[in-house]
């Protein structure tokens, strides 16, 4: 009787190694049929470009990046004459460009050697286009200039009016192409107010902003 017995405890055993066995089994093939999650999007993939309205210009300095491209990928200063080199593309015209527009002409370029290439351009340093805010505002000093900015908004830039600053007097110091000095007047009191609109002019690169 013992023997009988033993065979049973043996079979019984064996039996139950078997559905375990057959239970992990069917667990790791399921988990190999599930999906992979999407793969993360590179850390080194384009960011955004500053400003679209901001204008390059000569001796601006940019971050220009080709993704996954870094032998052309570097930064490169905007020369006297308003151009850039690069690897591949050669000369290109910068100034006069805005980032994104200077972005579509290398991605354009590049075709020719790259499927898709993805550019992105970043001004690191504005040395061309700056307007000079000085005298009663909160915060005199050099400002980037965008190819919209307005004397009204430059006034906002630069934090306002300071204290008994006087805003009937404002004007705008420009340099005319034949070099002299150009002084157009501004009325801020007239202008809040809807009369001659026409003084909130656009600035220009080199302005200077005086509110005595």
């Amino acid at each position: 009787m013992k023997k009988p017995m033993a065979a049973h405890r043996i079979l019984s055993v064996l039996m139950l190694l078997f559905v375990l066995s057959a239970g992990v089994f069917a667990q790791s093939d399921s988990t190999s049929r599930t999906p992979a999650p999407a793969p993360a999007k590179p850390a080194d993939a384009p960011a955004a470009h500053m400003d679209d309205s901001y204008v390059i210009g000569a001796n601006d300095d940019l971050a220009i990046n080709v993704w996954k491209e870094p032998d052309i990928s570097r930064s490169v200063s905007v020369r006297s004459d308003g151009k850039i080199s690069l690897p591949l593309v050669g000369e290109l015209q910068a100034s006069g460009e805005t980032p994104r527009q200077l972005e579509e002409q290398i991605s354009k370029s590049l075709q020719n050697y790259i499927s898709e290439p993805q550019v992105t351009v970043i001004v690191t340093d504005s040395k061309s286009q700056r307007v000079n805010i000085m005298g009663m505002v909160a915060k005199p000093g050099a400002y980037v200039l965008t190819r919209s900015t307005t004397v009204l908004d430059a006034i906002a830039t630069a934090g306002g009016f300071k204290d008994f600053a006087k805003q009937k007097s404002i004007y705008v110091l420009r340099r005319a192409p034949d070099g002299t000095q150009q002084r157009i007047p501004f009325n801020y009191k007239e202008v809040i107010k809807g009369k001659n609109p026409e003084q909130n002019i656009r600035l220009q690169a080199g302005d200077t902003l005086v509110v005595p």
